[in-house]
């Protein structure tokens, strides 16, 4: 079977397309035939190494976190399932294996796919849907009635966390360029503002706020000033670095460290095909063109969420 892989650590010259063999499921183990998976910034910082002492991965490594297919194969002892199953998972940060014709996948991560969605749209959803799931519902646990300010809300994870603060009844104030404002208000953001002025602080964007979602990469010194906008008792929420919480204001802070569920991704499957989540694909590109995908994500290059197609 046609699989990326890299043997060692390092830029985009690392990938390389390769026929491996086709796997066979172990116990528990599911094999799923990949219509597709897709980009996530973490897969640049694995693949660079950076990542190698938190996230211990044995090379070579064929990348992709998100697997969206149907089932070819199941193991010893796996219920629940049959072959020709439209399935999507999230595989362990340590295990990989998307970007490949055929994955192995722990048949308990393993969740029915949406059917109001193509097949492969659906890799869209699985790791950026926890992400955003674990930070608006599990960490900030936002209800109605708040106000939520969600930096980076243009992103793919912040744009899921601007509808799933909406669908909690929150009122929310979405921050990024103006390019995103159309999509962000079509998601029910009540105001979309331009990026944070962290000397202006909270008057600028008619905070303090009961929730902060933060998705954007800042200094220590400016996250440290996002406890600013948040008010007393309220809670700051980053997948972008630790926010060190305000202890006499009561202000509390957590940071986002996603990992596969299939319990809440069937939640936020049941959403889709509820019409109450929507996911922005702004590419969808051929397996071959990973390592393309990998180089337009390190030069600032990449247009947003991508999918790679691989069936």
């Amino acid at each position: 079977m046609k699989a990326i892989r890299y043997h060692a650590f390092g830029g985009t010259e690392v990938l390389r397309q390769e026929e491996v063999e086709r796997p066979v499921p172990g116990a528990g183990q599911v094999l799923v035939k990949v219509a597709a998976t897709s980009f996530n910034p973490v897969d640049d910082h694995i693949r660079l190494g950076v990542l190698a002492a938190m996230i211990p991965a044995r090379l070579p490594i064929t990348p992709g976190l998100d697997v969206a297919g149907t089932v070819a194969e199941l193991g010893d002892g796996v219920s629940g399932l049959r072959v020709g199953d439209p399935v999507i998972a999230m595989v362990p940060l340590d295990q990989h294996g998307g970007a490949a014709e055929y994955a192995l996948v722990a048949a308990d991560l393993v969740t029915a796919a949406p059917r109001s969605i193509p097949l492969a749209d659906a890799a869209a959803l699985p790791l950026t849907g926890l992400a955003a799931r674990q930070a608006a519902v599990e960490l900030a646990g936002i209800r109605a009635g708040q106000t939520v300010l969600v930096n980076g809300a243009g992103g793919a994870v912040g744009g899921l966390v601007v509808q799933l603060a909406v669908a909690a009844g929150a009122t929310v104030t979405a921050v990024d360029g103006a390019q995103h404002t159309t999509r962000l208000l079509g998601y029910g953001a009540a105001q979309v503002v331009g990026p944070l002025d962290l000397a202006a602080g909270p008057a600028a964007v008619a905070g303090p706020f009961d929730v902060v979602v933060n998705h954007v990469r800042l200094a220590p010194d400016d996250l440290a000033k996002l406890t600013r906008y948040v008010a007393d008792g309220g809670i700051v929420v980053s997948s972008a670095g630790p926010v060190p919480a305000d202890e006499a204001r009561a202000v509390r802070t957590a940071g986002v460290w996603v990992g596969p569920d299939a319990a809440h991704l069937a939640d936020l499957v049941s959403r889709i095909d509820r019409g109450v989540l929507r996911l922005h694909i702004a590419d969808r590109r051929p397996l071959a063109e990973l390592p393309a995908v990998h180089q337009d994500a390190s030069t600032g290059k990449l247009l947003g969420k991508t999918v790679i197609v691989v069936a």
